[in-house]
């Protein structure tokens, strides 16, 4: 996850975004005395994730607050557990509600859609799940942990920690030879080279010129096998497979026996439904 002070930033980006004008419903309605209890309730089946987050946002508007989390991130509840509890000043419970709920729903939909894709890979697959950079803007890291907590893995970080040559890096370069003969030559070499090809005759090419990764996109699965056969025949080294575009659910059984490494999936991520949780108030 971020570092404390990046999150305390992105929290406090998020509160002020909900209470640039105030809470006028909770400063008309309720004592600046009150104090009160809540706790974080599963309303459907989830795998728990942003404990930590959700009462940092409320400790952030009122440090005053306290809270425990009773479930740590990665547990798959049932409906009706209690997740989380806090206590304190009734204002501050009211009016970080909803930036706290809003942040929790979402890593734990990241989390448990990361949990049924991870759960679908065949027992003793050496396949990796990963997410890629289909994320929510400013909440990337948030969703990262989330899909590590789900039981997935992540890609690269950002566009500056890894070499990712796409179909428009290579109309943009000229081809697929030249794409990757230009960041062998420039990029660090402690550098991976990863490409993406749209065909079988696009794989050919980038294992003649000897890239690191090769990403079939949007490949049938006949095709994924016969491009698994062609790597493994010893002729260009051996690269890394990845599989990304159309992946579902019911196809994740069948793309791990195919005999490739990865399959990334942006869904994890960018279709990833927020989890439902509610916060039940008491003074």
């Amino acid at each position: 996850m971020l570092a404390a002070p990046l999150l305390d930033a992105l929290i406090d980006r998020a509160l002020e975004e909900d209470l640039a004008g105030g809470d006028l419903t909770t400063e008309a309605c309720v004592e600046a005395s009150a104090r009160a209890t809540a706790k974080a309730v599963a309303r459907k089946p989830l795998v728990a994730c942003g404990g930590a987050v959700f009462l940092r946002v409320f400790q952030r508007l009122d440090p005053a607050v306290e809270g425990e989390v009773l479930v740590e991130d990665g547990t798959a509840v049932e409906t009706g557990a209690v997740l989380w509890t806090i206590r304190g000043p009734a204002r501050a419970l009211l009016s970080a509600e909803r930036t706290a709920l809003n942040l929790a729903q979402r890593m734990s939909g990241v989390a448990s859609e990361a949990r049924r894709y991870a759960a679908a890979i065949p027992a003793g697959s050496g396949v990796r799940i990963t997410d890629t950079r289909k994320t929510t803007p400013g909440l990337r890291a948030l969703e990262r942990y989330a899909v590590r907590v789900g039981g997935a893995h992540n890609h690269r970080d950002n566009l500056g920690s890894a070499v990712m040559i796409k179909d428009n890096h290579i109309v943009a370069a000229g081809g697929i030879s030249t794409a990757i003969a230009r960041a062998r030559a420039r990029a660090p070499h402690t550098t991976k080279i990863e490409v993406e090809v749209a065909s079988l005759k696009e794989l050919d090419e980038a294992l003649a010129a000897r890239a690191d990764i090769i990403m079939l996109d949007n490949f049938t699965l006949d095709d994924v096998k016969t491009a698994a056969a062609r790597a493994r025949s010893g002729q260009h080294g051996r690269p890394l497979l990845e599989v990304s575009g159309g992946i579902t659910l019911e196809r994740i059984p069948e793309l791990a026996a195919a005999g490739i490494d990865v399959i990334s999936v942006g869904a994890l991520t960018h279709s990833a439904r927020a989890a439902d949780i509610a916060l039940d108030l008491a003074l």
